[in-house]
């Protein structure tokens, strides 16, 4: 993988719920080459959430990285404000600021307990009471899995047992109705290391129900596994119950982006974020351009574009005749 999307997979597993998981990734961070870290957050198209984490987590000794961030204008706005060099105060300010220390602090609100998430339920936790049933071997495993992943591993590479995923998952045969109905059923019982191998090395409708999973390690797998075919991509890029994540990773996958129907399929999806579709209406022929343009399910600001291009093209068109012999 590229060193783009490897940082970005490191960001995404340093935010993860498990300790030992986010204190890997993050040393993983710091001990990555600078040159490729200062490359990737200068560039526009690196996710803000990518940066805003550089911002907050990676800038202890790096002055340039801090300038870098500062130029990139993806920057989120409060990311930028932390960035920028606070003012001295001036002395006015100063007389008042021990005034301000003499004032009675205020009573602070009384936080309500935090409910628990159903779609969160079955991940691991930093409580080891809050899921009893997962064991600190399980916890090791994933966090070795999710590294070396991370860090462009191959799938041979990641010491998949295939013996710990279900049969099920494994030939890619039409399933009968029993045997989805046991699919679905194994994948609601995996953990976190079993759903990222299901994802690498499992079967197309593994696949399928792994991509809506609510972890975005899981989804990410997926969409790297080897398997994966021109037309599977395709159908990601068209489905309507993905994450907005899902189609920006499709987006930015360069073996995707070669085919043009997954170019196409992401175009027409009304899920598609506005920012991703844009830069890409360039790429669409011409009758595919006029049936967007008819497409009542997309934003109007992409059905504006696309009757927009379609009048350039035929202005442009009229301007050639009179030349024509």
């Amino acid at each position: 993988m590229a060193a783009e999307e490897n940082i970005e997979i490191l960001v995404l597993l340093a935010t993860a719920p498990e300790a030992d998981l986010r204190k890997k990734a993050l040393e993983t961070l710091h001990n990555w080459d600078r040159a490729d870290v200062l490359r990737v957050m200068a560039s526009p198209k690196t996710a803000p959430d990518v940066l805003r984490f550089a911002a907050e987590q990676l800038l202890a000794g790096r002055e340039e990285l801090r300038k870098v961030l500062l130029w990139n204008p993806s920057l989120p706005p409060e990311s930028r404000r932390l960035l920028q060099p606070v003012p001295a105060p001036t002395p006015a300010l100063a007389a008042v600021e021990p005034t301000a220390a003499r004032l009675p602090a205020q009573p602070q609100p009384e936080i309500p307990p935090q409910r628990s998430n159903p779609e969160t339920e079955g991940d691991f936790t930093d409580n080891p009471q809050a899921q009893p049933g997962v064991k600190a071997a399980e916890q090791q495993a994933a966090v070795e899995i999710l590294a070396k992943l991370a860090a462009g591993a191959k799938v041979e590479e990641l010491g998949a047992e295939d013996d710990a995923l279900p049969e099920v998952t494994k030939h890619d045969d039409e399933l009968t109705p029993k045997e989805r109905e046991t699919l679905i059923q194994k994948i609601n019982g995996m953990n976190v290391v079993q759903k990222i191998k299901a994802a690498l090395t499992g079967n197309l409708e593994t696949r399928m129900l792994l991509i809506r999973d609510s972890n975005k390690v899981v989804t990410r797998a997926v969409l790297q596994s080897p398997k994966i075919s021109e037309t599977e991509a395709e159908s990601y890029a068209a489905a309507k119950n993905v994450s907005e994540e899902v189609l920006r990773l499709i987006a930015t996958n360069r073996k995707f982006m070669k085919a043009y129907v997954v170019v196409r399929a992401l175009i027409n999806n009304p899920r598609t974020p506005i920012d991703v579709t844009m830069p890409l209406m360039g790429r669409m022929r011409d009758r595919d351009l006029k049936g967007l343009s008819l497409n009542r399910n997309v934003p109007d600001v992409i059905r504006n574009m696309a009757q927009k291009v379609i009048r350039q093209k035929e202005e442009a068109s009229k301007l050639k005749l009179p030349g024509r012999h």
